[in-house]
Parts: C-alpha cells; sequence; structure tokens
C-alpha cells in the first residue's frame, strides 16, 4: 500500500498527457482514516459509470454504539442502505460535478430509490466498512487535467467519506428510524400468513406518487391519507412502533373497483410495490405484500419459448400446439396467459392484474359474444373462468382492478371500490347484484385443467456473445438488457423499480449457465443461483469488485430468462 504522497507525485508526473495515462493510477492508497482502493478506470472520458471500479475502506466505528443492528439479516440491509443514501447525498454537496470532458469531475455512487434494498456498493463487515463509487478523472478532451483530479482526491473525496460514513456526522436518530421502519415492515410481512391475508395496507398511509414518472410521495398537504373500511381493519402488533391498523386483504379474489381517477390503480400500485420495505417518509412504509406477489399483464410482441399455455388457450388454427407453446412475436392473450404459467411455475402466491393492461379478450366473453361466438370456434378460456380454480387447486389468490366488467363480481370473495382515494367494501352489494342478473354468463373451459409442466432449458442455449464474438452484458434503462446478439425487453417487468437491480440480473443470466446442463428445470436453477446469492452476497454475480448491483427476486430472473430470445427449452 502507497501514500497519498505517492498519489500525488503520479498525477503530478501525468499531467497534460493522453488520458491512457490514468491506468498507472490503480493501487491501494493510505489515507490515514482510509484507504483508498482504486481497481480499475475506463480508458476514455465518456465511458460509464459502472466501468470504473473505486472503493474505500474505513473502521466500521458504528459498532460499539450499535451493535444490535448487526443481530438480523434486514437491519444489516437497511443499515447499508442508508450509509448508502448518505454517501450519494455527500457527493451532490460536496463534489462539484462535471469539469471537463464526458464523465470528467464527478463523484457519485449508484443513487437508492425509495426501496431499501440490499446494495453492494455498499459492505459491512465487523470491523471494516466498504464504500463502491465512481470517479470521473477529468481531462480536457484526451488531455489529462491533473489540477482538477488533485482536488478530487484530496478535497472533495475526503470531505465526503468524512460527512457520510463517519458516525460524528450522521444523525443517529434517522438511522435509527431507518433500521426500525424496515424491521417493522419485515416483520408485518412475516405476519400475513398466520392472519390468512397477501397484502396490508396500513390506515393514514400516503399512497399517490408525485408523478406518473416518479416514485416519491405526493405532498401531504395535497394526498388524502388511506383509510380502511372498518370491515376490513386488522390491527397487528410491530417491534418498534407499537400496535398498527390497516386494510387486510385476504386470500382469494379481490376486485377494486370504482369510477376512473378515483384511486383504483393507485391502490394496486401500492400493492405491487409492497414486496420491498420503504423508507421513511415514503408514505407506503408499512404497506406490505406477500413477497411473491407478482403484476401480470398483456403485451405484444414479447418472446415465448414451449411454456403450456392450454389451461388458456386451446384448438389453435394450423394446429399450434398450446401445450409447448412457441411464437417470437407474441398477442396480447397468449403473452398474458405465459405470463400467468411462468409466474406459477416458479412459485407465485398471488397475482395482480390491472384491466386497463391486459388483453379484453383474455380476460372475458360476455354473454352476447357467447350467443354469437359457439364455443368450439372461440380457442380462448378466459381469466375469469380459471380465476376460483388457481385458488381452490393452487392456492393463488389474485388481486384484480376493475372498471367496466361486472361479470367478475360473480366470482370475487372481496370487492373494494375506491371512491375518492377512499376504499369502500361493497362485497354485499356487488354479490346482490350479481345473484339478480339472470341473463349470465356461461362458464366455459371447464375441461382445460391447471397444469405446469417443468420446462428445462438446453445447455448452452444462453449465449453472451455479440455479432463480433465478443461478451457483450450491459444495462442502460431498468427495462432493457443488452444480452449478446439479443435485446431483452423487460417494459411488462413492472417490479423492477432500479437500474441497479436489471445490471445484476443480466450478469446472473451469465451465471445460471454453469446450471444449464440439460436437465435441471428452471425452477431448481433459479432456487441454485438465489441460495448462491444468499450464502455468498451479490458480488458472486461478478468475477470483479461492482458497486452497481441491487437485490431482485427469482421470480424477475425468471420473468427475464423467458423473453431472452434465442432461449431454448427441451
Amino acid at each position: 500500500m502507497e501514500t497519498i504522497e505517492v498519489l500525488k507525485n503520479k498525477l503530478e508526473s501525468i499531467n497534460e498527457k493522453d488520458y491512457g495515462a490514468y491506468q498507472s493510477l490503480k493501487g491501494e492508497y493510505d489515507y490515514s482514516k482510509f484507504k483508498l482502493l482504486i481497481d480499475q478506470i475506463p480508458k476514455d472520458p465518456y465511458a460509464p459509470p459502472h466501468t470504473g471500479i473505486y472503493r474505500v475502506k474505513l473502521r466500521n466505528n458504528f459498532i460499539d454504539q450499535f451493535n444490535n443492528i448487526f443481530n438480523t439479516k434486514i437491519s444489516k440491509i437497511a443499515f447499508r442502505d442508508f450509509l448508502a443514501r448518505n454517501f450519494y447525498k455527500a457527493t451532490l454537496k460536496k463534489s462539484k460535478g462535471r469539469r471537463g470532458t464526458g464523465n470528467s469531475g464527478i463523484i457519485t455512487i449508484d443513487k437508492p430509490e425509495q426501496a431499501v434494498l440490499e446494495r453492494n456498493s455498499v459492505l459491512v463487515y465487523k470491523e471494516i466498512i466498504e464504500v463502491r463509487f465512481f470517479m470521473g478523472l477529468p481531462a480536457n478532451g484526451r488531455e489529462i487535467n491533473s489540477q482538477i483530479c488533485k482536488v478530487m482526491f484530496f478535497e472533495e473525496l475526503p470531505e465526503i467519506i468524512k460527512l457520510a460514513l463517519f458516525p460524528e456526522n450522521l444523525d443517529m436518530s434517522n438511522l435509527g428510524k431507518h433500521i426500525k421502519t424496515a424491521e417493522d415492515a419485515e416483520h408485518l410481512r412475516s405476519r400475513l400468513e398466520s392472519l390468512n391475508l397477501v397484502a396490508f395496507i396500513e390506515d393514514n398511509s400516503i399512497l399517490p406518487r408525485k408523478s406518473g414518472t416518479s416514485d416519491e410521495p405526493l405532498d401531504k398537504n395535497i394526498a388524502i391519507p388511506f383509510k380502511s373500511p372498518e370491515s376490513l381493519l386488522v390491527e397487528i402488533d410491530l417491534p418498534h412502533s407499537g400496535k398498527t391498523k390497516g386494510m387486510g386483504i385476504p386470500k382469494g379474489i379481490t376486485l377494486i373497483v370504482g369510477g376512473g381517477y378515483h384511486g383504483k390503480s393507485t391502490l394496486l400500485n401500492a400493492i405491487e410495490m409492497g414486496i420491498y420495505n420503504h423508507i421513511p417518509g415514503d408514505g407506503r412504509e408499512k404497506c406490505i405484500s406477500d413477497f411473491t406477489t407478482i403484476k401480470i399483464r398483456a403485451y405484444n410482441g414479447r418472446y415465448i419459448e414451449k411454456v403450456d399455455i392450454s389451461t388458456f388457450i386451446n384448438n389453435l388454427p394450423l394446429q399450434k400446439n398450446t401445450t409447448q407453446f412457441s411464437t417470437e412475436n407474441a398477442s396480447g392473450s397468449t403473452s398474458q396467459a405465459a405470463s400467468i404459467m411462468e409466474a406459477i411455475e416458479v412459485g407465485t402466491n398471488v397475482l395482480l392484474m390491472d384491466e386497463d393492461t391486459c388483453a379484453t379478450n383474455f380476460m372475458i366473453r360476455d354473454q352476447k359474444m357467447q350467443k354469437l361466438v359457439h364455443n368450439d370456434d372461440e380457442p380462448i378460456t378466459t381469466f375469469i373462468d380459471k380465476i376460483e380454480n388457481l385458488y381452490s387447486n393452487k392456492g393463488i389468490s389474485t388481486i384484480l382492478v376493475l372498471g367496466g366488467i361486472g361479470d367478475y363480481f360473480d366470482v370475487s370473495n372481496i370487492v373494494i371500490q375506491m371512491k375518492n382515494y377512499n376504499p369502500i367494501n361493497v362485497t354485499n352489494r356487488a354479490h346482490e347484484i350479481s345473484s339478480f342478473t339472470f341473463d349470465k354468463r356461461l362458464c366455459e373451459g371447464e375441461e382445460h385443467q391447471i397444469s405446469i409442466k417443468e420446462r428445462v432449458p438446453v445447455k448452452d442455449c444462453i449465449n453472451p456473445y455479440n455479432y463480433y464474438n465478443k461478451k457483450s452484458i450491459y444495462s442502460t434503462e431498468i427495462n432493457r438488457i443488452h444480452f449478446g446478439k439479443n435485446i431483452i425487453d423487460l417494459i411488462d417487468v413492472e417490479q423492477l423499480i432500479e437500474l441497479s437491480q436489471t445490471k445484476a440480473i443480466s450478469e446472473a443470466i451469465l451465471y445460471i449457465n454453469k446450471y444449464v446442463n440439460g436437465k435441471r428445470p428452471v425452477k431448481e436453477i433459479i432456487h441454485k443461483l438465489m441460495c448462491d446469492i444468499e450464502k455468498n452476497g451479490l458480488d458472486i454475480l461478478s468475477n470483479k469488485a461492482s458497486g452497481h448491483f441491487a437485490q431482485f427476486r427469482g421470480l424477475e430472473l425468471a420473468f427475464t430468462i423467458n423473453r431472452l430470445r434465442g432461449l431454448k427449452i427441451v
């Protein structure tokens, strides 16, 4: 390990040289109160942040004051999440930002959003804290600017570390609140099964978001706080905040109905995001869902490889086999059917759907259409005819937002009407309407049982090499992965919330290749990977240090693999 004087001398010696001379800085440097490790420096000032690897290591001075926070997994994750947020905020305060060509002059870390996630940007060992970040070493064109670089290394970086990671500069009450909020949420989720619930929304939660493109809460002065109907009110004891009250959504079939713009989709979104623990002040801190809850939608054009969709679709023209259905360009109905079966294959307990993003012909055939088009001429068994069977035979609950399909009253257990963002339990009225409707539609497709076949990927079908025979895996958007010659479109995988998750998933696809042997089914392969991550952390996904990975579920990984064009199933 070298001193910071050595680093200063190196910087002075390469001033105004070609950008490639920055490679001489790689190594370890002792800053007395912390150590700086420069593992990888981009060879171009325009290179994206994930191509540079910078790390600091310092003594974990939190042990004496907060030894108890390292007792549980969720407390460790929340602690690391808090430090990552602190570091990001400190870079905004102490770094002067871009100065020069491309990414010159920036110091940053992967930006955390509203959820408390396990990340590899901050690692905490018993006595050491390690933070992984990015520095855009400054240049004018391709000419090194050592003067700005010295400011970054010897003024800005030490100030950022001091502000973000030294206990005396942290608000310990906020740290404690951050951890306790995550622990309460985790406890809530652990109680769902014993209470026969799939979701819980605390009273006074702020569900609306600031905008359609922001996950931050709407201003409390504008938003209407959530208030549970008395008939669905549940009270739960929490380890830190005591008793909490809110709406419990029981297992079974729940409809969320109401007029347009009254909060149906807002409630569904809160349930959808309830798989995550949220930061204090988010408004959804105690809005919790079963961890396997998955949002399903139709998405024209997606890739499908040998999925048994015969539960929903049969007797297609040209005798196309739907027990091993494959297509390069799925329709709305086939894409939705495939997504449901893929979710069941890897273990979902709860399906979420919004009528607005579903294929109408997949959701229902009303009685008029049944009279006009004979059942023998319709290959689709609509979801309404299978929703009860999914729950009674497979234990899979459904929460469905509806604005115009009242026939679902016939198969519902709970009906919640949203009115001016307030939930009203209208189950009795909905069932009363249903019982007095004489001209009912006929139930169809009873002969098609729900069958889940194990799908086994063909060995060597996951190919990360591009047209130039170079390994190419990267993500610059949450819903898109460049993998070899293909682009994996994840627009319909709606529960990914950070780019770091997508980056981790893209590396996970390559990692699972070691388990693809032509014998293991998709579910087992996913399980093995998730066990490896549980045991060894997210770093196992890459053979070099990275600070750009965040926790994801096996469900999202499975959905991603299933959308990889080139995937082949035995």
